[in-house]
Formats: structure tokens, sequence, C-alpha cells
């Protein structure tokens, strides 16, 4: 990826009543959408805590009092309320502005949509609040908030790609017709020296094999399983013991270790042509295969010990984990389709399910509403990395998304997967009882998130596609710990 000066640049940039300019216009748009999504957020935990069944008028809720009420259900049924206005009112702006001025015909569109679906939204919730059907009616009413939600979504998509997209980044990398399998004579890597000593071998030698291991995903993936496991034990019918925690987590740990060993042996060549993975231990014959083989599968038979002490079902869902992404990933999907990223998602999902499994012994809605955030959240998050590696990504034979078709074509799927994944974390608050904190981090780290996708469209570098990477990472580390606090101790 390389700076380049946006296509808008070179068009009027007062183009827009009030905001001026495009690029103004982008940034109203991008916060109606987080405003909407506020909405919904808070929507969802009003009808979670039976709030809206403590003000059954409208549109006010009758408390006779000028100041609004500061705690309790009336609290937050009369803070939606507020946030409801302001949204509509923030949509209503952004869409006489986008109509008044120069977007596109379907842009136009998504935002006329936004805006009716809107009042409906509106009437929807009048009719909740002051009629005894509310279970229904706040499905409905929430379900239209989401497709408004949706269009926004959209109209920014294709307002970004309109602005931002060159020719060039519409097309598929030159680098596809180059990359060829690898030539190993050419290719070959030379061996790290080792030290003589032998505390100084043995030394390089656990560091080798502990890299082996893919140790960067650990972190992330004992959040989700832990993540799994608090929710699994909210409903108080089954007891998260500090043995289960420690077999759960250790079992996954190990897990992740042998998947990543034996990504590392099926893809030794392969790394010797990309520049981020050429001196990766097998690639730089510094571990023999023979010998990552054996640890792999020692780590493997090791994560399931660890599992089976917890019941079958944890075991065998980790035993999927580790064949879906050492064959299925790696072996099948990585190099054969550009749907890799997205089907692969698959795998960071699975601790969520055997998190949940470890508690419960089955696998529960929760459970499964969980992994579907995080195989949401996967391409919203690792596009941004393969944007920024795409020459690299080509080398290797890897039909990455912006290799295959394009940077502009990458950009708008973060987005859209983001919005995804957004409203997969809203699903998540329906079918538990997180509150308050989930709702705010979502909401924020969403928005700090949606901030750096809309900056990427701007400025197109491999330092935007960083920053949008680590955004993600920050957005859901922040989420899986607000799970954990919400429901062990709220």
């Amino acid at each position: 990826m390389t700076s380049s000066t946006s296509p808008g640049a070179t068009r009027e940039r007062s183009a827009y009543p009030l905001v001026g300019s495009h690029e103004r216009f982008t940034w109203l748009l991008a916060a109606a959408v987080v405003g909407v999504y506020l909405l919904i957020v808070v929507g969802a935990t009003t009808a979670l805590t039976d709030a809206a069944a403590a003000c059954r008028s409208w549109p006010g809720c009758g408390t006779g009092s000028v100041l609004p009420p500061t705690t309790g259900d009336l609290a937050i049924a009369w803070g939606h309320r507020v946030v409801a206005l302001l949204v509509g009112a923030m949509v209503v702006a952004t869409t006489i502005i986008g109509w008044l001025g120069a977007t596109r015909r379907r842009v136009r569109a998504g935002l006329a949509v936004a805006t009716g679906l809107y009042a409906v939204q509106v009437g929807l919730g009048a009719v909740t609040a002051t009629t005894a059907g509310i279970g229904a009616l706040s499905t409905l009413h929430l379900l239209f908030g989401t497709i408004v939600f949706g269009a926004l979504v959209l109209a920014l998509a294709w307002t970004l790609e309109a602005d931002t997209a060159t020719p060039e980044d519409r097309s598929a990398s030159d680098a596809t017709e180059q990359a060829t399998p690898v030539d190993d004579a050419a290719d070959e890597v030379p061996t790290p020296e080792v030290p003589d000593g032998v505390l100084g071998r043995a030394r390089v030698t656990a560091f080798a094999y502990f890299r082996l291991m893919k140790p960067r995903l650990m972190w992330l993936l004992c959040l989700v399983a832990s993540a799994g496991m608090a929710l699994a034990a909210e409903p108080a019918t089954s007891e998260l013991t500090v043995r289960t925690i420690l077999l759960t987590l250790g079992g996954g740990v190990l897990a992740i270790g042998a998947s990543g060993t034996f990504n590392h042996v099926l893809e030794r060549d392969v790394d010797q042509k990309m520049a981020r993975t050429s001196d990766r231990p097998l690639a730089t014959h510094l571990v023999p295969v023979r010998n990552a083989l054996a640890f792999g599968g020692l780590l493997t038979v090791a994560s399931l010990v660890l599992f089976v002490q917890i019941n079958l079902l944890a075991a065998a869902l980790g035993l999927v984990a580790i064949l879906f992404y050492s064959v299925i990933y790696t072996l099948v999907l990585k190099p054969n389709t550009v749907q890799n990223t997205v089907i692969g998602g698959a795998a960071g999902a699975l601790p969520a399910m055997i998190g949940w499994a470890a508690v419960t012994g089955r696998i529960g809605i929760p459970g499964l509403a969980l992994a579907g955030v995080i195989f949401l959240w996967t391409p919203a998050h690792f596009y941004n990395l393969a944007l920024a590696y795409k020459d690299d990504y080509a080398r290797g034979g890897f039909p990455m998304m912006p290799v295959v078709r394009g940077e502009a074509v990458t950009r708008k799927h973060i987005l859209l997967y983001l919005a995804a994944t957004l409203l997969g974390a809203s699903a998540l608050s329906a079918v538990t009882d997180l509150g308050v904190l989930y709702a705010v981090t979502t909401v924020a780290f969403g928005a700090v998130f949606l901030w750096a996708v809309v900056r990427l469209h701007r400025e197109r570098t491999e330092g935007a596609a960083f920053r949008a990477f680590h955004a993600s990472n920050a957005y859901l580390g922040a989420l899986l710990l607000a799970i954990i606090v919400d429901a062990m101790a709220f």
C-alpha cells in the first residue's frame, strides 16, 4: 500500500451545505452510524431490564418532575428516549445534507430508507411503551433499528468507495501473475548462527520451539475462552471452578501451540518467500521438520489430556479446533480461495464454544452467539493485515482479498464486517444478561474501530492499515474483558 491523493481531492470540496466537503460529510455519516448503534444497544438494554415496563407513557415517562430520573429502570427508559431523539435529529440532518449535496443515487436511497424506517421505528417504540405487548413489539422495534443501521452503513461504504477508490486499487495485484511455486534452490534461506555454548544453544532452541506455538495468538484466544466460561457461569446453573478455568486455559494454550506448529510445518516452503515469515524456525531450518511434527503431536496429546479431564465435549471441540486450523484452513482454504479468512474465522470462534462447553457440558445459544461475534470480527480484523502485507501474500501465492479483488473491495469489506460484528455484539446482549459495562464498551471501542477504518479509506497507507488492525484488537480485547467483568461481577 502506498499513500496517494484521494480521488475526491480533485472534486469540488464545497459540494455539501453546512459541512462543506465530502470528507466532513463522511464523518457526519459515520457519527450517525455510531449513534444508531448506540440506540440499538440502549434499546436492547432497556428490553433486558424490563425498563420499558417502567415507563408506560410517551414521549415522556410521566414522572411529574422537570429533572430526569437518575436511577433504576425508569432512568434507562428515559435515557433511551433521549438518545432516540438526538440520533433521530442526526439521521434527518445527515439525510438532508446528503440529498442536497453531491452524493450518488444509491447513497441517497440508503439515507432515505434509513430516515423512513427510523420514523417507523419511533412509532413502534411509542406503541411498545403504551401497550402491554412489549415482547413481540420490542423485538420488531429492535429489528427496524438494525435495518436503519444497515442502511446507513451501506451509505457510508458507498460514499467512501466513491470518494477514495482509485482505478489502481480497484484491480487485483500485479504480483498474482508473478506468484509461482517456490523454487527451493533459488529461495534457500540460510540457517541462523547458533551459539557454540550449551546454554546459548539451549536458549536459542527453546525460543525457536516457543515461536512454533504462535504465542501472539494465545492471549486473545484465551480471552475468548474465558469469556465463554464467564457467560456459561452467569445463569448459576453450573459452577465455575478454578480447576475448570486452569484446565480449559491450559488445554487451550496447548491446542493453539499444536495448531501453530503444524501450520509452520505445512507452510515452511512458502514462508521462505515472504518477508514477514522468512525468519520462522522451520523456514530457516533452525528446527528439523521431524522434530516439529513430534512437538506438535506432543502438544496435541497434552491438550486433549487436559480437556478430557473437563468433559468429552470440550475435548472433541479442542481436537476439531486443531484439525480445522492445521488441515482445513492451512491446506485447503488459505492457498485455494479468497474466502479463506472468512471461513477460517471458525478456528478463532471455537474457543468460545470450548469455554462454554467446559462449564456446562453442552453447546448453548450464548456460547454460539459469542462464537458468532468472533467469526464476524475475524475478516474485519485480518483484512487490515492482508492490506499491509498484500505484496508479501502475493509472492507467497495466497489468494488474499486485496491480492485477488483489490484494495478498494477489501476496505469496503472491512467496513461491512465491522458493522456485522457490532450487530453480532448487540445480539449477544439480547441472549444474555450483560448490562451497562458491556454496552458502553461495544459502543465506545466500536466507534474507535470505525474511526480507524474510515481513516484507512482516506489515507490508504500501510500505517493506516496497521492502525485499523490494532483498533480491531483493542475492540475485541475490551469487549471480552467487559463480558468477563459484567458476567462475573454484576
